[in-house]
């Protein structure tokens, strides 16, 4: 209830481009349209969730942080745990928000490109969020993207953050998941999927850790 709702691929993202890449950064005077809509204000706590594990709300939580926002969270779990924890559920939409004056200012998280992404991979830890078969690589139908990954970096697939349930693992886990690839705190470490969605969710949990 109160839950206002939000496209990802068109409040958190750009349009994909041949030179821009699939689901590029949005635009920052579109995104402060979007925040100001939402009625978000950087002094009070943004919670964002999905159905599908954060896997999607990860990216709003990236972009909200990137944009200047510091208090922003996602819900363990997503709506799956609010329900199966009893939560109220409504199917009505919550009458607009009160619009908000808040200015955002992008530089909030540090962003890689190309030659910065296949340095890392040399001088530190290049994670690849995907799954494992566009990692691999092999053969792809014609007018398909090319499949493989950046030399050097090392497969973690996004869904191995979470249990069976959808939540985060525990931070035990989390950390041995990631140290087993070199990602302990002793080497800088950066992140790369497909489409900047499933890169934000390990982002998230690199945090954690």
């Amino acid at each position: 209830p109160g839950a206002q709702d939000a496209d990802m691929t068109v409040d958190f993202a750009g349009p994909s481009h041949p030179q821009h890449g699939s689901r590029p950064l949005p635009d920052i005077s579109m995104l402060q349209e979007t925040v100001r809509r939402l009625g978000l204000r950087k002094d009070r706590l943004v919670v964002v969730y999905d159905h599908d594990g954060n896997l999607l709300a990860a990216r709003a939580w990236w972009v909200l942080r990137w944009a200047g926002f510091e208090r922003v969270v996602m819900l363990d779990g997503g709506f799956a745990a609010w329900a199966s924890a009893g939560g109220a559920v409504v199917t009505e939409a919550p009458p607009p928000p009160a619009s908000s004056n808040v200015l955002v200012h992008p530089g909030g998280m540090p962003e890689l490109n190309a030659d910065s992404a296949a340095l890392l991979a040399r001088t530190g830890v290049l994670l690849d969020t995907r799954i494992a078969p566009n990692y691999r690589g092999g053969d792809v139908p014609a007018g398909v993207p090319a499949r493989g990954h950046i030399p050097g970096a090392i497969n973690v697939p996004a869904p191995d953050n979470l249990t069976l349930d959808g939540h985060f693992a525990d931070l035990v886990t989390l950390r041995s998941l990631y140290a087993a690839t070199g990602a302990d705190g002793s080497r800088p470490v950066g992140v790369y999927c497909g489409a900047g969605v499933s890169a934000a969710h390990a982002v998230a949990a690199l945090m954690m850790l």
